[in-house]
């Protein structure tokens, strides 16, 4: 396998987990390598008494995100055995860390909630850094994990392009249905078919249906991601989906998306 691997955030929480599970999949499924990260940084208060020391703390952290690891790889290869697996231990804060590996990845996958490090980082103020600064594909891990549709949030500006492009992809290689959807108070059939035209002569395979709906993003979203496989939104632009990962409505689809949530940067 080559190409850009699928890295994946570790921390030891079954969140985290799902995540590894759900990139192992993605990585089998686009031939390409998965990389699990584990990254930490020393507390400055509240771990056990019983470590009298840093030397003693750093050691016991390491060996923690070594098992940690461990139990990653082993659920990778349970999911995806013949994809190939690398990992990595450091001592550094993770969303710098999550970044600094987007520059290299196909896209970085990480778990809903956790332990800490990287599934405990996606709160907040963080998820919307991590959106607005990866340089890759975001996928954050949660709810249900099925077949259904990639369905995509679409807006009029060039920024949602990556997002359309990414959801085909996956569709494509999914063998999965996708659904563009637009959260307008105007009829925007023509203008979303004109956006459309070129998917879908790129990627004839795949079977979408196009909606435009007079109603507030969020809701229409959340109501399609219950029967969607993953759910596609750009991170910034002209209203709609694309602009609405600013603020707390970002932390509303993080806490709340009932399937994976991909955050395509343009």
């Amino acid at each position: 396998m080559s190409g850009l691997p699928v890295v994946v955030g570790v921390d030891g929480s079954s969140s985290a987990l799902a995540a590894v599970a759900w990139a192992a999949r993605s990585s089998a499924l686009h031939s390409v390598p998965l990389r699990l990260v584990h990254a930490y940084t020393l507390p400055t208060r509240g771990y056990p008494e019983v470590i009298s020391s840093a030397r003693e703390l750093r050691s016991a952290m390491y060996d923690q995100g070594r098992m940690w690891l461990s139990q990653a790889v082993a659920v990778a290869r349970a999911e995806a055995p013949d994809v190939p697996v690398e990992h990595d231990l450091r001592m550094e804060h993770p969303t710098p860390v999550l970044i600094a590996e987007s520059a290299r990845a196909r896209e970085v996958v990480v778990g809903s909630h956790g332990l800490g490090g990287f599934t405990g980082a996606l709160v907040g103020s963080t998820a919307v850094a991590l959106s607005a600064h990866a340089e890759c594909p975001v996928v954050v891990v949660r709810g249900n994990n099925h077949d259904g549709p990639v369905v995509v949030g679409v807006d009029l500006s060039p920024g949602s392009d990556p997002a359309l492009g990414f959801g085909f992809e996956e569709a494509s290689a999914s063998g999965v249905p996708l659904v563009a959807a637009m959260a307008h108070a105007d009829d925007q059939s023509s203008l979303l078919n004109a956006r459309m035209s070129g998917w879908l002569e790129k990627y004839p395979d795949v079977a979408v249906e196009q909606l435009v709906v007079g109603e507030r993003p969020v809701p229409l979203l959340l109501e399609l991601g219950e029967r969607a496989g993953l759910l596609v939104v750009g991170s910034r632009g002209r209203g709609g989906f694309a602009g609405m990962l600013l603020g707390s409505t970002s932390q509303a689809l993080i806490y709340h998306a009932p399937c994976p949530l991909a955050v395509v940067r343009p």
